[in-house]
């Protein structure tokens, strides 16, 4: 989406009324330094990452790439939709309870056929 304001005051309603992004980029030059000083906590508000007189990159899976906002940019502002901590958001925990080892999905049997780390009766074995 490109938007371009009227006016600064123009600019902040069209910011306010935006939902959370994951990036907000602002093409601007020296003299537009002022209006975006002002606008910089409209836009920290809205977006995980503000570029300025650039082009959002695109992702990859590791360490280095963090990227966040408010919702709907991301549903949980304690992890991130990209790069590696992006795991965490979306895993969920599945426990089995008294299920036959020949029922049980094969990566949680007790052969360990893909060496996953993890912990059995209170015992952590590494991969």
């Amino acid at each position: 989406m490109l938007v371009e304001g009227a006016d600064d005051e123009a600019l902040a309603a069209l910011l306010r009324g935006l939902e959370g992004q994951l990036t907000i980029t602002v093409h601007m030059t020296e003299a537009d330094e002022a209006l975006f000083a002002k606008l910089l906590p409209l836009l920290e508000e809205k977006a995980g990452r503000i570029l300025v007189n650039g082009w959002p990159t695109g992702v990859e899976v590791c360490h280095a790439m963090v990227h966040g906002g408010p919702f709907p940019a991301t549903s949980d502002a304690r992890t991130t939709s990209v790069g590696t901590l992006a795991i965490r958001r979306f895993l969920r925990p599945v426990c089995y309870q008294n299920v036959a080892e020949k029922l049980l999905p094969e990566a949680v049997r007790d052969a360990n056929p893909y060496g996953i780390a993890r912990r059995m009766d209170g015992t952590l074995t590494l991969a």
